[in-house]
């Protein structure tokens, strides 16, 4: 299937490519420095790609490419939480409902009373809850595993970011609706019916592993260090549904289409608009997130911009109806439905949060000053 977002440029979209240029030039300054060895970056708008440009290496010695897959971290939660979306389309699960009601093991430790809302908006209550490696493959195991998570708190008394606990639960949710595969499900349910198995990859396969950009932590002694963890087979394989996904920058540029488009890309349509406008909510309003330190606005998946004056990845002068998620030092994609643009920008270097934080504010604010009226 050929990749749904059609070529077109700047211009042609009502797009200045003057603060494109220098977000372009930003990244490339960036690498020069040893920031990164390398990076993706796409805009899109209406249904088409604007820009879409690879730099640097994706392994060292290896030049990034367009088909580069770069590690999303936490951008994979959104893809995760969206088969959840379907899955209430389609009535089989309420975003009230207790997990427990799907997952009747899921009440130990008194956690019988939480709702997908609350797990899905890091109100759960449990969010240094770990999974191990051994139950990445083996899925009833991973069922007991998150089953047994203690309470750390009093589930939507405090918004506090869950890494990777939540949506290792809502993984299990997935696979008690559906008899399938969390990872089979977002494949053939989300990625295959838009185009982007290619391009989103969420439980990599060995032949997508040449692929795979290598991801780094900072500089020690002048050198890029890989990180243990996640380079491995294994890492890739499992699809951690919290933080494990691979894509390319245009391919999240173009699942963020979707959700700019009310839950349509081409012609097909994914999620109705109402399901879009219900998950995209500010539900936690402009309580502070106890990990972040700010307000972060969570919807049933990305987070929004919201009002406050400051904000994370969006971008400063972002509309407060922009949303998306970001990925742990490292990247961010985002949509404004307002003008129809979306953002995506990968890297493969495990930033400190502060760089990370203000390196996103600028890209992501340069991409909302391209936006002009239509």
């Amino acid at each position: 299937m050929a990749f749904p977002l059609p070529e077109s440029n700047p211009e042609a979209l009502n797009l200045d490519p003057r603060p494109l240029a220098r977000l372009c030039a930003i990244i490339e300054r960036h690498i020069a420095e040893g920031h990164h060895p390398g990076a993706q970056v796409a805009v899109a708008r209406h249904g088409k790609l604007a820009l879409f440009r690879h730099f640097g290496e994706a392994r060292l010695g290896t030049a990034a490419t367009a088909d580069t897959l770069f590690l999303m971290y936490s951008n994979t939660k959104v893809v995760t939480a969206s088969a959840l979306w379907l899955l209430a389309e389609e009535g089989l699960l309420r975003f009230s409902d207790p997990v427990a009601q799907h997952v009747p093991e899921f009440a130990a430790h008194g956690k019988d009373g939480i709702t997908i809302l609350q797990l899905l908006t890091h109100q759960g209550g449990f969010p240094s809850a770990m999974v191990p490696s051994e139950c990445w493959s083996d899925h009833a195991r991973l069922r007991q595993a998150v089953s047994d998570f203690t309470l750390e708190w009093t589930p939507g008394s405090r918004v506090q970011y869950h890494p990777t606990a939540a949506h290792w639960v809502a993984a299990v949710l997935v696979e008690a609706i559906t008899g399938q595969d969390f990872r089979s499900v977002i494949r053939e349910r989300i990625l295959m019916p838009l185009g982007l198995e290619r391009e989103v990859v969420i439980g990599m396969g060995e032949a997508d592993l040449p692929r795979a950009a290598e991801i780094y932590d900072p500089k020690q002694d002048g050198a890029f260090v890989p990180r243990a963890a996640e380079n491995t087979a294994a890492h890739h394989a499992a699809g951690i549904p919290g933080g494990g996904g691979y894509g390319t920058a245009h391919g999240m540029a173009a699942f963020y289409q979707t959700l700019a488009h009310g839950g349509m890309l081409g012609g097909t349509r994914l999620f109705s608009p109402r399901m879009i406008e219900f998950v995209t909510r500010n539900f936690t309003g402009d309580r502070i997130d106890d990990y972040m330190g700010i307000p972060m606005h969570r919807g049933l998946g990305p987070h929004s911009r919201g009002e406050t004056p400051v904000a994370r990845g969006l971008g400063t002068i972002g509309h407060p109806r922009t949303f998306g998620h970001g990925g742990v030092g490292s990247s961010y994609c985002w949509a404004d439905p307002t003008s129809g643009v979306s953002f995506a920008f990968f890297s493969n270097c495990r930033q400190t949060e502060a760089f990370h934080n203000q390196r996103m504010d600028v890209l992501s604010s340069l991409a909302h000053a391209a936006i002009l009226p239509d």
